[in-house]
């Protein structure tokens, strides 16, 4: 049977950790569903498992890419689907862990994604107006000829803004009215991790504060000497940018790591627009609440078959 485990949920809320326990339990393998752990050399920032932890169950879709390149939505769900069913012709069970939104139900709900290469010439000129401050300005005229869009993007997401307005200008067509839907040929469960708003805020909070620890500020000067800058997409996310900002000399380490705490709070909220707690799809378990073993249950049903 064609099963797919999904554990979605906001960022620092214990998704990985429930995943290597049940990978462990169920004999199945990790496909990475964090659209920044598909970068190479950034592992502290991005909350990436270590190589203990990637040693006792197998993870896919990590390092697959440098920080310089542009990796595309369709490009993610097209491996994801492959090496799902890889997973499933070896008998294992795939486990889809991550809280990139569109990474998750790119795969989950079987998105038609736009294939329309990029248009370099626009692009860049788009990428000049965003450099120089333009970046609210672009998600407004994002919002002008593709609104459904324009909401689902956040206006910090200069990247996605420009490859919607670019998919417009080559097609003149809507972004959004170019997805369709087409559901995957899996029987799909999925588990929601939840936790009231002051104990996320809290385990993000102690998580920003280990990354430092563990030598986030060294992990961002050792990127900036291979030659990563801070306009690439993977270089501006949250943790990366505010640790650039505390380099050059405008942001105290204190406040860069304060910053990046407020910004992951906001990550988080936003996170749940994606996984929304009245989803009849999802299992929500509140981690505060709910021992591994209360999860087991309802998924041990849907491994027997009983939800067919």
């Amino acid at each position: 049977m064609n099963r797919l485990l999904g554990i979605v949920g906001p960022t620092g809320v214990g998704k990985s950790r429930l995943a290597i326990q049940l990978a462990q339990a169920l004999g199945g393998e990790i496909v990475n569903a964090d659209s920044r752990q598909i970068y190479r050399y950034m592992d502290i920032g991005t909350a990436k498992p270590t190589p203990q932890e990637r040693a006792i169950v197998p993870h896919h879709l990590i390092d697959i890419a440098s920080p310089n390149e542009n990796f595309s939505l369709a490009q993610y769900q097209q491996l994801a689907i492959r090496t799902i069913e890889d997973i499933q012709q070896r008998d294992k069970l795939p486990i889809v862990v991550g809280g990139s939104g569109q990474y998750v139900w790119s795969v989950l709900e079987g998105w038609g994604i736009p294939q329309v290469a990029p248009n370099p010439e626009f692009r860049q000129g788009l990428e000049e107006r965003a450099s120089m401050g333009e970046g609210d300005k672009l998600h407004n005229e994002l919002n002008a000829v593709d609104p459904e869009a324009a909401e689902q993007i956040d206006p910090r997401n200069v990247r996605r803004t420009i490859r919607a307005l670019e998919v417009f200008n080559e097609t003149e067509t809507p972004f959004s009215r170019l997805k369709h839907k087409e559901a995957p040929p899996f029987n799909i469960f999925v588990i929601g991790l939840t936790a009231d708003r002051e104990e996320l805020y809290l385990r993000i909070d102690s998580r920003v504060d280990r990354m430092i620890e563990e030598g986030l500020v060294d992990e961002v000067k050792r990127l900036v000497s291979r030659g990563f800058d801070f306009n690439m997409p993977a270089m501006s996310s949250i943790g990366y940018r505010q640790i650039g900002l505390f380099l050059s000399g405008e942001l105290t380490l204190p406040g860069a790591i304060q910053q990046i705490k407020f910004e992951t709070h906001r990550l988080a909220r936003q996170q749940y627009t994606w996984f929304q707690l009245e989803d009849t799809r999802i299992h929500w378990f509140d981690i505060q609440r709910t021992a591994v073993s209360q999860i087991m249950g309802p998924l041990n049903k849907f491994l027997r078959g009983s939800n067919s």
